[in-house]
């Protein structure tokens, strides 16, 4: 696991709950709304997540509705975070 990921993820409190809330792959409009944060704040989270290889986008072609998922990379993370109890499913 890098830890330089984990830090920038844990260092906010927003950005853990935004990866955490990716377990399954979601819009920024989705996550916006559980959270009841701008879209605008959700959406350059996303792109520091992409940044570092932690999500993808997998409708990068859209305009409107982008869906967002955790890479190879993000789903190794998520499991450090179930293992630490950090989190419960």
């Amino acid at each position: 696991m890098n830890w330089e990921e984990y830090s920038f993820v844990v260092r906010s409190k927003e950005r853990k709950r935004i990866f955490l809330l990716l377990v399954r792959p979601k819009t920024p409009s989705e996550i916006s709304r559980e959270l009841s944060k701008k879209a605008a704040q959700v959406s350059r989270t996303l792109k520091q997540f992409s940044e570092k290889g932690l999500v993808e986008c997998k409708t990068p072609n859209y305009k409107i509705g982008r869906v967002y998922a955790l890479t190879k990379k993000g789903e190794k993370l998520l499991e450090h975070f179930k293992e630490k109890r950090l989190i419960s499913f």
